[in-house]
């Protein structure tokens, strides 16, 4: 049980597609106005539901600009790509994000998996396991060149890793995040917790310095109680444009403020 030194903490995913920026922008204030704790966006280049040629923006351009339209919440990827940008290159845009916000940035990242990206832009797909190899190589890169740049990130930024795939994402988690983020029911999750604690152990790390965050759909008071009992303690509503509705994340900051 992870939750009890934590704070719960609530997240919103501004999905960056079918909307203007300035809506973007706008709703990105609306939640920080909501007392959400974290807002994210994704990293794609191409709508992930909707019309596949839908508008849609760039997602680390997007954070550059939220470093400087918001003030208080974090902000960050969910998640950036591996395979979209050279390794040592993303350090230095954590890095400049980190500052540009005052410390506010969570550098989220996995390996990626949606292929009209990479035939869009000119990547090699590839196989699902060659892409998690290759994010096993970046990670320690991303941490050399962190420690490399100068100034300094304000603070150690916090990486979260996306995914839950049990012999290979669970182990970089273990081995790499500050924070890990998952999907699915809580029995889905009580699985990958236990996994996830079981790889900990391997290297000798305490499975409560790594936070558990969850993508929430329903009712808060419902789900979040079993949620916490596994140790989940940030809680991400996903939200999609045209007109984005924040009704379920005051839903969700309503609950956690409860607790």
């Amino acid at each position: 049980m992870t939750t009890a030194n934590r704070p719960i903490r609530i997240g919103v995913q501004i999905q960056p597609q079918h909307a203007d920026y300035a809506s973007i922008r706008r709703t990105a204030s609306e939640a920080e106005d909501l007392g959400v704790d974290i807002v994210f966006n994704w990293d794609h280049f191409y709508p992930l539901y909707g019309e596949p040629e839908g508008q849609h923006f760039e997602c680390w351009t997007m954070l550059g600009a939220w470093a400087e339209s918001t003030s208080r919440v974090e902000i960050g990827a969910l998640v950036t790509c591996n395979s979209y940008r050279n390794p040592e290159l993303l350090a230095d845009m954590a890095r400049t994000v980190d500052h540009i916000s005052g410390g506010r940035l969570i550098l989220g990242i996995g390996s990626g998996w949606f292929e009209k990206d990479y035939d869009g832009y000119g990547y090699e797909f590839g196989t699902a396991g060659g892409r998690l190899d290759d994010l096993a190589e970046s990670l320690p890169r991303i941490e050399s060149r962190l420690a490399k740049l100068n100034p300094a990130p304000t603070r150690k930024i916090p990486v979260l890793i996306g995914g839950g795939g049990e012999k290979k994402t669970l182990r970089l988690v273990a081995k790499h995040a500050d924070i890990w983020h998952g999907f699915g029911d809580p029995e889905v999750v009580e699985r990958k917790v236990g996994i996830l604690d079981s790889h900990c152990r391997e290297i000798d790390r305490d499975p409560a310095e790594i936070e558990r965050s969850c993508g929430v759909q329903g009712e808060p008071g419902e789900l979040g109680p079993k949620l916490l009992e596994l140790g989940v303690s940030t809680f991400t509503v996903g939200i999609g444009g045209p007109d984005y509705d924040l009704s379920a994340v005051k839903a969700w900051t309503e609950w956690r403020d409860k607790q």
